[in-house]
């Protein structure tokens, strides 16, 4: 049974903290000022415009920020800001004893695939995949991906739809949604964070990858069995792709259609979810109806 961690009143506080890569904490004004317009109090970690070579710290500084803001039970949601890389560098050494005892809203995508993963795997609590920062900015807080998160933290269900796609495989499924990053959830594989799949519906998305390199990612997680036992695929956006100078030969989404053609579960293409503008907010290990039809798409949360 998943746990729902509770939903945000007006005056709550949202921590913003960076697990991963650096960002220049003016970053955040436009973000911080929206989630305050929204009733909610703000709380910004160290690693906040902190830098490290790459990262927002060293591994030790953003393990601490993070540790904190999970164990501080006045922190009602921890948005973080950025992605890149790093999570997997210190999920083995979070402490999460105080977060199952008071779970609070996880909030964000590409490398917090790590997070969302491991703590679905080893936990069962939901979290939000979701924008993060930097999508406030340039009118974005006012978009409806924006907008999706304030609709999610306050509890609202979630319902969208996605335009039909030529590759799209109808049908009609409940389950709980999982998944993320395409290449955080290849690289899981095996380890301690690596999600179960088996009768749930997988999301997936990606940015800036080689196309040769996503095809192997896919393989990897079809020889690991986490394709196959699907209720069904939601793929996102795959956003960015490059070519070999020799080229692949086929695009990203006709590599998808491949490896899954053996499989008779519902598949849509092209679902608002990704790197790019389109980014909807998604609470991971809650229960969904998955609607595939010729003439529409729809992903509907489930009470």
């Amino acid at each position: 049974m998943i746990k729902v961690p509770p939903y945000l009143k007006k005056g709550d506080t949202i921590g913003i903290i960076c697990t991963s890569g650096f960002m220049p904490a003016e970053r955040a004004a436009t973000c911080i000022q929206t989630l305050e317009k929204w009733g909610y109090g703000v709380q910004t970690g160290k690693t906040l415009g902190n830098q490290y070579h790459y990262f927002s710290g060293t591994d030790a500084e953003r393990l601490e920020d993070l540790q904190q803001m999970l164990d501080d039970t006045n922190i009602k949601a921890i948005l973080c800001a950025r992605g890149g890389y790093g999570l997997s560098r210190i999920i083995d050494a979070v402490d999460f004893k105080k977060f199952k005892r008071h779970p609070k809203w996880i909030i964000g995508f590409s490398d917090i695939t790590v997070l969302h993963a491991h703590i679905q795997r080893q936990l069962q609590i939901a979290t939000l995949h979701s924008p993060m920062v930097s999508a406030f900015n340039d009118g974005g807080a006012e978009g409806p991906y924006v907008q999706s998160l304030k609709k999610a933290l306050s509890g609202k269900p979630l319902q969208y739809p996605a335009q039909p796609h030529p590759f799209n495989r109808t049908g009609t499924v409940k389950g709980k949604l999982v998944g993320g990053n395409l290449a955080i959830l290849a690289h899981l594989v095996g380890s301690a964070s690596s999600l179960l799949t088996q009768k749930n519906i997988l999301v997936i998305e990606d940015v800036g990858e080689y196309t040769y390199n996503a095809d192997r990612m896919l393989i990897q997680l079809k020889r690991a069995g986490l394709l196959a036992g699907l209720a069904g695929l939601v793929v996102g956006g795959f956003t960015e792709m490059k070519d070999t100078t020799i080229p692949f030969g086929q695009d990203i989404y006709s590599i998808i259609q491949q490896h899954v053609a053996e499989y008779d579960y519902p598949v849509c293409f092209d679902f608002p979810v990704s790197h790019g503008t389109e980014n909807y907010a998604l609470k991971l290990g809650m229960h969904y109806q998955f609607t595939v039809t010729p003439k529409k798409v729809q992903l509907k949360e489930i009470r």
